[in-house]
């Protein structure tokens, strides 16, 4: 099953790193409204682990096992740092009304 995310990861993108823009482009998110780009580069920086501004097939491999078969503390925890936008380990008010 790993080689099967490994190939499609790298026939989507063959330098191994999938920046914002590749990344919107193979979920085929064009013309989004503000605040659902938004939302999107945040999911993209919550999946870019190391914060290098690409998602490397480690980071892809991770965020899909987290998807598919990750324990609800995990995906808490996912969600969690996917909503502290600042990162300031708090969700503050506007953090909040983001996410409704």
């Amino acid at each position: 099953e790993i080689h099967h995310w490994y190939t499609k990861f790298m026939r989507e993108c063959p330098s191994g790193q999938l920046c914002l823009h590749e990344f919107k482009h193979v979920l085929d998110l064009h013309g989004l409204t503000p605040e659902a780009n938004s939302y999107v580069e945040q999911v993209f920086h919550t999946f870019d682990m190391n914060k290098d501004g690409f998602i490397d097939f480690l980071e892809f491999i991770a965020a899909i096992n987290l998807v598919i078969r990750g324990k609800i503390d995990q995906k808490l925890k996912w969600y969690f740092k996917l909503y502290d936008a600042d990162g300031n380990g708090c969700i503050d008010k506007k953090e909040l009304l983001s996410i409704f």
